[in-house]
């Protein structure tokens, strides 16, 4: 997935987790874009071109690459080596590093945007699963969901991919009530 982004820098994820260090100046701004962290999400189990990703965010390749170009500078992204393309065009594919999931990034706004942008096409089918619920929990209890939660998506995280199997994205947030 993309950048662990946390509403409290402090939390570490599960007990027996690393901790999550804080972004850069530099990932905090390649980051900071609901493109850049879509083209992350793209790249994650698949090696794309700049015109395959440029076509998947039916998007202006010009401008896909000044992204992916921001992302591999900041280690977020690879080249793989470089392959001839239709007509012999030179292309250079590039897979996620998966360097996000080690960040706390702080800034939300990229992250909700981007999700709210890949969720937009979803169909609404057995496959898709969104839910919402409202909780009061003491401290103790927030603390004992969060380590629970963190540890299933640290465990998902670190799983190689399975080559045969379908890729799926998880969003998760939260947040006190805003009542």
């Amino acid at each position: 997935m993309l950048a662990a982004v946390t509403a409290q820098p402090t939390h570490r994820g599960p007990a027996d987790g690393p901790p999550r260090r804080p972004a850069t100046e530099a990932e905090a701004r390649a980051l900071a874009s609901a493109v850049r962290l879509r083209i992350l999400r793209l790249c994650l189990d698949e090696a794309l071109t700049n015109k395959e990703i440029a076509r998947r965010l039916a998007r202006n390749p010009g401008s896909v690459l000044h992204h992916v170009r921001r992302l591999v500078e900041t280690g977020f992204l690879a080249p793989e080596p470089e392959r001839r393309g239709m007509r012999g065009a030179r292309e250079v594919p590039y897979r996620a590093t998966r360097k996000s999931w080690t960040l706390d990034v702080g800034e939300r706004g990229a992250i909700v945007q981007a999700f709210l942008d890949e969720v937009r096409p979803v169909e609404n089918d057995e496959e898709t699963l969104m839910v919402r619920l409202g909780v009061r929990l003491t401290g103790a209890e927030r603390g004992e969901l969060l380590d629970r939660l963190s540890a299933i998506f640290e465990e998902y995280a670190r799983r190689p991919a399975s080559p045969s199997g379908t890729p799926y994205s998880l969003f998760f947030a939260f947040h006190r009530d805003t009542r």
